[in-house]
């Protein structure tokens, strides 16, 4: 049985083998099945973004859900993930709001599961036909 984010575990999740695609890359519908450690795929709307001042080295970090905050907002608290991209100050066309496809390494950092650098895809928004 693996760990996932929403059982707190304490210890690294333990998978079974075969759990995972050919190439490694545990595929999830939703950030509910998110393994404490791991290369993930996902795809996920972009909540907030972070820019950090000048004075401190530049990184750019944005907060990853599964799907976009209904109007006036969420009333209880969502599984997220944090994306990071050290170095940069800014990602163009990563903005709150925008529907992404990303993959890489999630580890916990100050118990909120992380990707620093994954690759990334900005899909088109949704036709409401």
């Amino acid at each position: 049985m693996k760990a996932t984010w929403s059982q707190r575990p304490e210890v690294a999740d333990v998978r079974e083998p075969g759990e995972q695609g050919p190439t490694g890359v545990q595929p999830l519908a939703s950030l509910a099945e998110l393994p404490v450690r791991g290369r993930i795929a996902h795809r996920g709307y972009v909540e907030s973004i972070t820019i950090l001042p000048l004075a401190q080295a530049p990184a750019f970090s944005a907060t990853v859900v599964d799907h976009p905050a209904p109007p006036g907002g969420r009333r209880s608290a969502v599984p997220h993930l944090r994306l990071v991209f050290l170095g940069q100050r800014r990602v163009p066309g990563l903005v709150a709001g925008s529907r992404i496809k990303y993959e890489g390494m999630v580890a916990p950092l100050d118990s909120v599961p992380t990707v620093f650098n994954p690759r990334y895809e900005i899909l088109p928004e949704r036709s409401s036909r």
